[in-house]
């Protein structure tokens, strides 16, 4: 008896995705996506700036603090099209179990 086909097509379907999104490279510059990022945040200063593949979408990720506001701005822009991809307030507290979840990944034990 042979195996269904769903979780095959699934599973090839995954890897296949994750192939195209690896090999995407970002279309606008890190200074274009800057640009549009502190446009969507105005009054922001830039803490931090990633390019980095989430959900399988080429993304620049900008950590936007706001002056007088606590926490952060997250803002995702698309690297391939430069359009505004998320935009998502952080507090204090979320934004350190994020750092804590992202040394782990990084540093595993």
């Amino acid at each position: 008896m042979r195996p269904p086909l769903f979780p095959v097509a699934i599973a090839v379907f995954i890897l296949s995705s994750t192939a195209i999104a690896q090999t995407q490279h970002p279309r606008i510059s890190m200074q274009t996506a800057r640009a549009h990022a502190l446009a969507a945040v105005p009054n922001g200063r830039i803490r931090s700036a990633e390019l980095e593949t989430e959900h399988g979408q080429l993304i620049y990720s900008f950590d936007i603090q706001v002056p007088r506001r606590s926490g952060i701005e997250e803002v995702q822009i698309s690297a391939v099209t430069g359009r505004l991809v998320s935009r998502t307030h952080e507090s204090p507290a979320a934004e350190r179990r994020e750092r804590r979840a992202e040394s782990r990944e990084h540093n595993p034990r």
